[in-house]
């Protein structure tokens, strides 16, 4: 075991004063170093080796002062020497070695000063001799300490997770399945982490399976169900005739050994796998990251079906940050740095709080969300621990078994599969363990906590049909948090959906509420009355289009809830190359933090682009589409809330695609019948508008019967066309077999009309759009606006209009979902004159003109940012100031301040929602 820091930091002062002023020649760097690995309770000569001949890449010889293969190089130099030449040579030697030799640290030194080069972390520490003591952790590596890191993506996570992957899929192959399984492998991963980080003795669980087992593995099943019997049993219980080797291992308590599984059996090539499970160094790992990733191999399916995804330790902090971390650490600078008297007693009443603090994930997975949590809040009781007991001013050894208060059991989750309720349980006591360890590493004292007494509470549950009152009473909860299962409205089981509808209890329109938002209603009705804050990651969806309205809206009327912060879309994802083709989740959402009560302090989350950081923007109040704006819900509507013409969707054959013609069908039928040439019509999909292509359809309205009959062709169609109507499951499309030479659905008129595709790219700056003159006829899949003139043109494809659809419309993964009633018969037309108007229509003809200077070129081509000639740009940024400048004089900034003025233009000229009466609502107050 390596020495408490206690002692390694007395030796350091030791060594300190022992070489303090004295000027020494180079060639007494031995001794110096002898001495010095013994402040860290080491033999130099057992590690690292002195005068390594090295050849350097300019092929001379060179010796390294002191080499330690893996770990360090020193170049000495004489007291009072520049170390620039020492710094050199460590270059040099380093750049020589073999790639496997080469070290993390080089260590320069006079004897009186210290520079130490962590080249991993890409960091230099300078320090003189006498500030050793306080600089000692720099060197935990010679005192044989690993450091934990908690890396987002760190591939340590994801190799660990395929090797138990892989011991899980030996044993499933054998038959060891289910329940038995499940609980197999959460014990045998509570033992490789105790093996490797202090929970016991190091490696004995590796030694025991080495030294007691077959190589065939043939016992391997047996030895392993004992072992847990004896983790299960009190010392003083034991059997007096225990095998020493099992008698080593400590009572662990917890209910994690509790119970029997059948026993395993084992072969040699399982045996081997559980071996290189044990071979592996499980210090490294986060238990928070493991436990999702180690889901994500064993049970992809069961994920899919539920909607569960992987969620990095970056993205989580994005929701226990701003939820109560933040506020949490504001608090105790504003302590820490209080000069008064009452400094360290406002410190143990701050403590005293953070130990009475409850968490609640109710979708809590492997328990990521709540171990990140708990990290976090001990991480900042040990700094709190450090400013009541300073170490460096006390000559008194602490007992710190009493000092943290914070325990796991202030965490609560529900989740409905069992095994990641076993994992959550033991990856939290695992978690606990490496704080336990950093806070011995602090004040130089060991404390673990065996045999484990409290654990955290998760329950295996349906978190949507369960009372979370059980769980946790309302009133002793503080913070909610999670990341519910991502299934669209459209994917839903029969029993989620059911489930959905039973929480909002008959909200029109519930129905197309995606199934993330069940938890926002049992949130909301659970939080009623209390000051709990909650914060739950979300598919985008339901800061976008027709959700918004009937989530919002019941929230909001109901429930009385504020949003307090919220992240705007980013991509929810990790490094797929890292994940070595694991199912990782790559979805697109946002995060809502709200409570029962209204708070100044509210915070938007921005993203240049999906992938980037976000910056935080304080606002005055974060509306449901995630701005700085007023609390408006925008609803479907039949027409227009401006005086603008009427839009419609395309024309939808429903015809089994026998009235759709390619270009080469065309060609063909008319070579036979070239008199039925005036009923075939260019016909234009989304595709063919933006992408170009030619495509054509049979057009029959108003075709006198004689002549659709005296074409073979055209009957032959028609035949089919009525047989696919014929055979459809809806009556509807049966009824419509009546009438096989219509479309199904018909709303073309025979005048000119702009076409809007019904998705689009979400990079283009501009959906494009366009006008037809009446013999094309556009699919269902545009919109269609008959009777329209440029000047509509030339607000529809504006900056303005865009940045509402960008906020209001619905997404398609991130592609803009246009919607006739949502977004164009709610988008507030400027009040203007004819005048205005006229100025509008010359600019946006002159940006058609710019697109007919293109005649070979696609819309997908002029659209493109990256292959946009720059006069179409210039065309479309002259007529964004026009049609800016239409709703107001002063020039809009940004896209922000455009769609903070749409909205409040918009609750002017709309009948405002009833909401609650926001000075109404309860102030935020510090609990």
């Amino acid at each position: 075991m390596p020495l408490s820091w206690n002692d390694i930091r007395v030796r350091a002062i030791s060594f300190s004063k022992d070489w303090k002023d004295t000027h020494c020649e180079k060639s007494e760097s031995q001794s110096f170093y002898n001495a010095f690995f013994k402040v860290f309770g080491r033999r130099r000569r057992d590690v690292a080796v002195y005068e390594e001949k090295v050849k350097k890449l300019n092929v001379k010889t060179g010796y390294i002062d002191l080499f330690w293969p893996g770990h360090l190089i020193v170049e000495q130099k004489s007291s009072g020497r520049s170390l620039k030449k020492a710094r050199e040579q460590a270059t040099d030697y380093f750049l020589a070695l073999k790639e496997e030799e080469k070290p993390r640290f080089i260590l320069l030194s006079d004897f009186q000063t210290f520079e130490l080069l962590d080249l991993e972390e890409d960091k230099e520490y300078h320090f003189k001799l006498s500030e050793l003591s306080e600089n000692i952790k720099l060197f935990d590596f010679v005192a044989g300490y690993q450091p934990q890191k908690y890396q987002d993506q760190d591939p340590v996570n994801i190799e660990a997770s395929e090797l138990m992957s892989h011991l899980h899929q030996k044993l499933e192959e054998s038959g060891y399945e289910g329940a038995d399984l499940e609980h197999l492998l959460v014990r045998v991963m509570f033992c490789l982490f105790a093996d490797d980080t202090g929970i016991f003795d190091p490696d004995i669980f590796l030694r025991y399976i080495e030294d007691h087992t077959k190589e065939d593995g043939s016992d391997l099943g047996p030895h392993l169900v004992h072992l847990f019997e004896i983790l299960d049993t009190e010392s003083n219980k034991r059997s007096k005739t225990l095998d020493e080797d099992l008698a080593v291992f400590p009572y662990v308590n917890g209910e994690l050994f509790s119970g029997t599984t059948r026993i395993p059996s084992f072969n040699r090539e399982m045996r081997d796998a559980l071996l290189k499970c044990c071979y592996f160094n499980w210090s490294k790992v986060s238990p928070a990251l493991f436990g999702s990733l180690f889901q994500t191999v064993i049970l992809p399916e069961e994920q899919r079906q539920g909607g569960a995804h992987y969620t990095s330790e970056r993205n989580i902090l994005k929701v226990i940050r701003p939820l109560f971390l933040d506020d949490l650490r504001a608090e105790f600078i504003k302590i820490k740095s209080d000069k008064s008297t009452q400094r360290k007693k406002k410190l143990a009443r701050f403590h005293e709080r953070l130990a009475g603090l409850n968490f609640f994930d109710p979708a809590c997975g492997c328990g990521n969300f709540l171990i990140l949590s708990y990290r976090e809040l001990r991480l900042l009781e040990i700094e709190i621990l450090e400013e009541l007991y300073p170490v460096k001013k006390s000559s008194k050894v602490l007992n710190i078994d009493h000092l943290s208060k914070i325990d796991v059991d202030q965490f609560y989750g529900i989740e409905i599969e069992e095994f990641p309720v076993r994992i959550a349980e033991a990856a939290m006591w695992l978690v606990d363990h490496q704080m336990n360890m950093k806070l011995s590493d602090t004040f130089g004292e060991v404390f673990v906590r065996l045999p484990l007494e409290k654990s955290a509470h998760i329950h295996h549950a349906n978190a949507l049909t369960m009372d979370w009152t059980i769980v946790l009473p309302s009133e002793n909860c503080d913070y909610i948090l999670g990341n519910p299962p991502f299934v669209g409205s459209k994917f839903m089981s029969k029993k989620q959906r059911s489930e959905l509808l039973t929480i909002f209890n008959g909200k029109k329109g519930a129905g197309i509420l995606d199934y993330v938002t069940s938890w926002y209603g049992k949130a909301a009705q659970y939080i009623r009355n209390t000051q709990i804050k909650v914060a739950f990651v979300s598919t985008n969806s339901i800061s976008q289009g027709e959700q918004v309205s009937v989530l919002w809206g019941a929230l909001f009327n109901q429930y009385g809830v504020s949003i307090h912060f919220a992240h705007r879309t980013f991509k929810w994802t990790i490094d797929e190359k890292k994940a070595k083709g694991m199912r990782i989740a790559s979805v697109f959402v946002v995060i809502i933090g709200f409570a029962p009560n209204d708070t100044d302090n509210k915070y938007i989350f921005e993203y240049e682009s999906l992938t980037s950081d976000p910056h935080q923007v304080k606002g005055k109040n974060v509306n449901p589409y995630l701005i700085d704006g007023p609390d408006i819900l925008i609803k479907s509507r039949s027409k227009p809330i401006s005086d603008s013409p009427m839009i419609r969707f395309g024309n939808q054959p429903i015809d089994g695609g026998h009235l759709i013609l390619s270009l080469e069908e065309k060609k063909e039928a008319l070579k036979i019948e070239p008199d039925i040439d005036s009923f075939i019509r260019p016909f234009l999909g989304s595709r063919e508008l933006i992408n170009g292509g030619r495509r054509y359809c049979l057009w029959l309205k108003d075709a006198k019967p004689q002549k659709i009959r005296s074409s073979k062709f055209i009957t032959n169609r028609l035949e089919k066309v009525k047989e696919f109507r014929l055979a459809s499951d809806r009556e509807a499309t049966k009824d419509l077999a009546k009438s096989p030479s219509l479309f199904g659905f018909t709303s073309h008129k025979e005048s000119t009309y702009i076409a809007i595709p019904s998705v689009s790219s979400e990079r283009r700056e501009y959906i494009p759009i366009s006008f037809f003159d009446a013999s094309v006829i556009c699919s269902n899949l545009c919109l269609i606006i008959p009777g329209a003139n440029k000047f509509h043109f030339g607000v529809l494809t504006s900056a303005i209009h865009m940045s509402w659809v960008r906020y209001v419309c619905g997404r398609l993964k991130s592609d803009y979902r246009y919607s006739n009633q949502l977004v164009y018969n709610n988008f507030p037309w400027p009040d203007i004159n004819e005048k205005v108007k006229k100025d509008i229509a010359v600019k946006a003809d002159a940006v058609l003109k710019v697109r007919d200077q293109y005649p070979e070129s696609t819309l997908a081509d002029l659209y493109d940012p990256n292959t946009m000639p720059p006069a179409l740009l210039k065309a479309h940024h002259t007529l964004d100031k026009v049609v800016d400048k239409a709703y107001r004089k002063t020039a809009f900034k940004d896209e922000k301040e455009r769609i903070k003025f749409l909205f409040e233009f918009y609750q002017k000229i709309t009948e405002p929602l009833i909401l609650p009466d926001k000075k109404k609502r309860r102030k935020t107050h510090a609990k």
